[in-house]
């Protein structure tokens, strides 16, 4: 039997009694296990939350663009105006690769065929929405950001239906 504490790279404790009879030469030093998740084990933790947050720091990133580029007019050469903008820029990016990530996992590990007979287009949906990240990541739109915000609530909204819970729209900022 062999026993985790951590699987973060290189193992740092492991029961290896059973691989010492298989392996002798194998020891917890030379051995190494990789491990990625969520998820293709049915764990059974979903939530639309993740995806909301991310997408509410995509709409910030994308209003703070705009406001600084608005109020720095033909200031938009100094280093402390591109210092901010890219940080404002990645931060944007970061978030809306997240709030796809999370929204991917909902379409593909939470909704089943079923679902399809009551929600005949939730893959559009999930499309649609995930298309817009891609958008709210290469621009910096007020418009795109708040139809992002939209398609997560609409999203959220068929989730907790389809789990048979009402759940309110809440969102942080």
């Amino acid at each position: 039997m062999l026993s985790i504490l951590r699987l973060s790279g290189i193992v740092e404790h492991a029961h290896l009694d059973m691989l010492n009879l298989a392996a002798p030469t194998m020891t917890s030093e030379n051995m190494r296990i990789e491990a990625f998740a969520h998820c293709d084990g049915p764990c059974g933790v979903y939530d639309p939350a993740s995806a909301r947050v991310a997408g509410e720091a995509v709409q910030s990133m994308t209003t703070k663009m705009l406001t600084l580029a608005e109020n720095h007019g033909s200031d938009c050469g100094s280093a402390a105006y591109l210092n901010t903008m890219s940080r404002y820029a990645a931060i944007k990016e970061e978030e809306a690769q997240k709030c796809k990530k999370e929204l991917l996992v909902l379409w593909t590990d939470f909704f089943k065929p079923q679902h399809l007979e009551s929600i005949p287009n939730l893959h559009d949906i999930f499309w649609q929405a995930a298309k817009l990240c891609s958008a709210c990541k290469v621009e910096v739109s007020a418009v795109h950001a708040q139809e992002l915000m939209d398609a997560i609530e609409e999203i959220h909204n068929i989730f907790w239906a389809a789990k048979g819970r009402e759940v309110p729209w809440i969102r942080a900022s």
